[in-house]
């Protein structure tokens, strides 16, 4: 009778199983008219597919083969989607743009591939999946987020975006890894992968080279980490700009560690615009490793993105307050004569815009032994700690904190050539 009940427990088990792995749907864009050879458009098929996977419970899968191209208009895949587990995207063949704006059927778009409102989605290249933008003709965002709760990003390649590659907006609890993101350095407003409204994001092992901003942290973010990236070419990894127009904006609790900045034209950017209110606080750039940047540290509350006399306006007489922000193990070279950077502004009442700004065991060279390394240091208070170059406006404080050892994971920046 014993193992009569066994038997019995054991088929259950079994059945049990073959019902759940029944519950992973996978959906072949092939199956719903994707043709895969780069000329024909298939955005149709693509959201078939994704319309019958958005309906499917359990743990459904959206399959983009590899070694095919698929030419896709912008599109824009909705939730919510029916599924109480994790919806799952595998881009494991090349997904482009098309090649001129003559071909472009919804320029009226912001972003070419979107993905609004789903939750629990988890996309993955498995390190075979490009999204290639075609950028040079356009100006629009490749991949935007749009409250995507829980969300799994890696394995991709991006190329040539029309402008920012990746778009993170008003999300929560996001993971960003494992990403390979490719432009031009003279490609205007390429992001790498800009944060706005998003909290609970950590991006991590990631290789950027790009014309703008290797990572963004704009308005409303908040709780940011950012571990293990090699940025280069590049603006560096950024905190705004916030504060245009006289806008009232934020940003917090912002993490970046075990970073190298390799060729970039700035390395840790903290950038308001002149007028603004609000705050950025709260904010580490530690263990960088800089290879010729040409402004390796810097806050600029006077930004203004190439607008001349913007900080005439009416708002002029406000600023985004900028305070604890920690600076510690920053070493290497730069490839201009200011390592440091702090042009901060004053309030109305002519109190301090920038504050508490602490700089521990900073040691940044000139890639020319001939040049005379400066500093500029404006409206800002804080401390230094074994720091060269002196920042002579910041207090000096005796050395108590050792330096970790370098972190063995990290990518290492010559292995790749942007």
């Amino acid at each position: 009778m014993r193992k009569l009940v066994v038997s019995f427990f054991i088929i259950y088990i079994v059945t049990s199983l073959s019902f759940n792995v029944g519950c992973q749907e996978t959906f072949n864009v092939f199956d719903y008219g994707a043709v895969g050879d780069g000329q024909n458009n298939d955005s149709e098929a693509f959201l078939k597919a994704w319309n019958a996977l958005c309906v499917a419970k359990g743990t459904p899968t959206l399959v983009v083969p590899k070694e095919k191209t698929f030419l896709l208009q912008p599109t824009k895949f909705s939730g919510p989607c029916k599924s109480n587990d994790s919806i799952h995207v595998e881009i494991l063949g090349k997904i482009v743009a098309p090649n001129t704006p003559q071909e472009w059927k919804e320029c009226e778009k912001e972003s070419w591939l979107l993905f609004s409102e789903v939750n629990n989605l988890i996309i993955n290249g498995n390190e075979t999946g490009v999204i290639n933008g075609n950028g040079s003709p356009w100006w629009r965002e490749a991949l935007r987020f749009f409250k995507c709760n829980d969300l799994r990003l890696s394995g991709l390649t991006h190329v040539d975006s029309p402008k920012g590659h990746v778009s993170i907006v008003n999300c929560t609890n996001v993971i960003v890894s494992d990403l390979h993101i490719i432009a031009p350095d003279d490609s205007k407003n390429t992001d790498g992968i800009d944060i706005i409204m998003s909290r609970h994001v950590n991006i991590h092992d990631c290789i950027i080279g790009t014309g703008d901003d290797c990572i963004a942290i704009n308005n409303g973010s908040v709780h940011v980490n950012v571990t293990n990236i090699v940025c280069g070419p590049g603006h560096g990894i950024s905190v705004g700009s916030i504060g245009e127009e006289g806008a009232y904006e934020t940003v917090a609790e912002v993490h970046v560690r075990n970073c190298t900045f390799n060729g970039t034209m700035n390395g840790a950017r903290i950038k308001t615009w002149p007028g603004g209110s609000g705050y950025a606080r709260n904010i580490s750039f530690e263990k960088i490793k800089l290879i010729g940047a040409k402004n390796p540290i810097i806050i600029d509350q006077n930004y203004c993105n190439g607008k001349h006399h913007c900080g005439d306006s009416t708002w002029s007489s406000s600023a985004v307050e900028v305070s604890n922000v920690t600076y510690y193990d920053i070493q290497g070279t730069m490839a201009d004569d200011q390592a440091i950077i702090f042009d901060c502004s004053k309030n109305a009442d002519d109190t301090l815009a920038c504050l508490n700004i602490v700089m521990k065991q900073i040691n940044i060279t000139s890639i020319d032994p001939e040049t005379e390394i400066s500093v500029l240091c404006k409206n800002v208070n804080g401390t230094i700690d074994a720091t060269s170059p002196n920042v002579h406006c910041l207090q000096a404080r005796t050395s108590t904190i050792v330096a970790d050892s370098p972190d063995a994971s990290s990518p290492d920046p010559n292995a790749y050539s942007f």
